[in-house]
């Protein structure tokens, strides 16, 4: 793990959790990277700008980067941007977090307090575990998505690009989730559900 210092981009809501996590792990974060400078700076960060300013000050240092964004598609812009700097994108995974065995993580994840995630799992890039989430074994999670406190995943579940797994939803074993997907909170999902739907209900289906 690199010893430079950390810039959160994002920095309120899902970013105040991020931050906590980040120094609950010993990450040496310093710095923030918002739209303006924040009256409330629970962390004692240093505000640096936004990022989507040429100006922007952190591109000319020797600093890597957190992500604080739980929107899906604006963190994954932001992650490409950084990205297209040349820097470094670091995973925050919580203390409490319990990772299995020969799992496969990428970049930019998030893995928050009490997370379980089994054996043989695969986490993409830019990725959001939440509180208490439960990843069970041989499950694929592909980039940008976001599994909500409290879900579960049964074994060998797979989640497309950008998808969102809502809080406290369970996802039955085998189920193929595709890319862009909705996943109302506490639905149960027991078939495969195709690209771009919004799903709801115990069982779930199909919402417009």
């Amino acid at each position: 793990m690199s010893d430079k210092k950390i810039i959160l981009a994002g920095y309120s809501g899902h970013g105040f959790v991020v931050a906590e996590a980040a120094q609950q792990a010993n990450l040496p974060l310093a710095y923030y990277a918002e739209y303006n400078e924040l009256a409330v700076n629970p962390f004692g960060l240093n505000y640096l700008g936004f990022e989507g300013n040429d100006l922007f000050t952190g591109w000319n240092e020797d600093f890597d980067f957190i992500l604080g964004i739980g929107d899906n598609a604006i963190r994954v812009k932001v992650a490409q941007l950084i990205k297209s700097k040349n820097k470094q994108i670091q995973n925050v995974i919580h203390p409490t977090a319990s990772i299995g065995q020969h799992v496969t993580i990428g970049e930019g994840n998030f893995i928050a307090r009490n997370v379980s995630v089994s054996p043989l799992a695969s986490i993409g890039n830019y990725c959001i575990l939440n509180t208490g989430c439960i990843v069970e074994h041989e499950c694929i999670i592909h980039d940008g998505v976001h599994i909500a406190p409290g879900a579960v995943l049964a074994g060998n579940v797979t989640v497309g690009e950008n998808t969102f797994v809502g809080a406290n939803a369970v996802v039955k074993q085998g189920v193929v989730i595709g890319k862009n997907v909705i996943i109302g909170t506490g639905s149960v999902v027991l078939k495969d559900i195709l690209d771009q739907k919004k799903i709801a209900g115990n069982p779930a289906k199909e919402i417009r």
